[in-house]
């Protein structure tokens, strides 16, 4: 078995932490509207760069959005191998209208570049 756990970063791990694979950390960013705390706890996120099984995937709308990436990642230490950008889009045509420039972002940078399958595939719907 392959044990992946989905987070916002926002809650330290508990003992199961052992078993887990990977971790796909996605710290919200600020045009998530969530504020505060609840966005963003530095001790989890400290602690998620340190380890090497975590991934910190970012949803991109735009170039602003880059400069907090950018600055997330300095400040937690993040190596650029374990960056994921994806395109903020409910909707087929929004992700192929921000996939190509931020694909090229993510090859300058050495991050790497993920979709939205389940958009292109279903549509914005809940629990497919």
């Amino acid at each position: 078995y392959w044990l992946e756990v989905e987070t916002n970063g926002t809650v330290l791990p508990t003992a199961l932490e052992g078993v887990i694979d990977q971790f796909n950390v996605s710290p919200k960013l600020l045009h998530s509207g969530n504020e505060g705390l609840a966005r963003l706890r530095p001790e989890p996120l400290r602690w998620f760069a340190a380890d090497p099984r975590a991934f910190f995937k970012f949803v991109v709308q735009g170039e602003p959005d880059l400069v907090e990436v950018e600055a997330l990642c300095t400040e937690y230490a993040v190596p650029s191998e374990r960056v994921v950008l994806m395109p903020e889009g409910r909707t087929a045509e929004e992700l192929r209208e921000r996939s190509p420039w931020l694909a090229e972002v993510c090859t300058q940078r050495g991050y790497r570049f993920s979709t939205r399958l389940h958009i292109l595939i279903w549509g914005d719907k809940r629990g497919v």
